[in-house]
């Protein structure tokens, strides 16, 4: 079984993919909000991960590391890799300016939440400082907010909170600090 969102309302609508052929297109009626819209089948340009696949934690071939988003009731697991510089996380919206968007129907994430910015110390070691965007909502390292313009460094296995949802942090070297 698969699952659209209607882009108007964000409901999700289940269907049987195993009845369609790869490349199909379909049309959709949302029951919540009456909204009409088409697919065509096969994997979204955003990612190719869905609820019911098995998902790969690991930061090979991610050269800079990834977030991983627990699943919760807002959305699925998601893994995102990050890149050298800022990485602007937030929840996914077309034309958002959010680098590492989080597919989600999180009311108290923001377009552009939270950075981490990813850079090379004088050892050329990978260095990962979080800031919040600034969002309504904040961001929590440790159950602690981040004040205005304060910036923490994080490490392999930081948890850190934004709205509702919880990110892990993967380096690839994969050893805490």
């Amino acid at each position: 079984m698969k699952r659209v969102k209607c882009p108007k309302c964000d409901n999700y609508i289940t269907f049987d993919e195993t009845k369609y052929r790869e490349g199909q297109a379909l049309v959709f009626e949302c029951p919540q909000c009456g909204k009409q819209f088409g697919i065509r089948i096969g994997t979204s340009q955003l990612h190719n991960t869905h609820k019911n696949e098995v998902i790969d934690e690991s930061v090979e071939g991610k050269e800079f590391g990834a977030i991983v988003v627990i699943e919760n009731v807002f959305h699925y697991k998601q893994v995102i890799p990050l890149s050298l510089g800022d990485n602007i996380i937030g929840r996914y919206m077309k034309g958002s300016k959010a680098t590492a968007p989080i597919e989600t129907n999180d009311p108290s994430i923001d377009i552009c939440h939270c950075v981490i910015n990813v850079s090379k110390d004088k050892k050329g070691q990978l260095k990962y400082i979080l800031r919040d965007g600034p969002s309504y909502t904040g961001t929590f390292v440790d159950n602690e907010i981040l004040g205005n313009r304060e910036r923490r460094v994080i490490y392999n296995g930081t948890l850190f909170t934004i709205g509702a949802t919880s990110i892990i942090l993967r380096t690839p070297d994969g050893e805490e600090d």
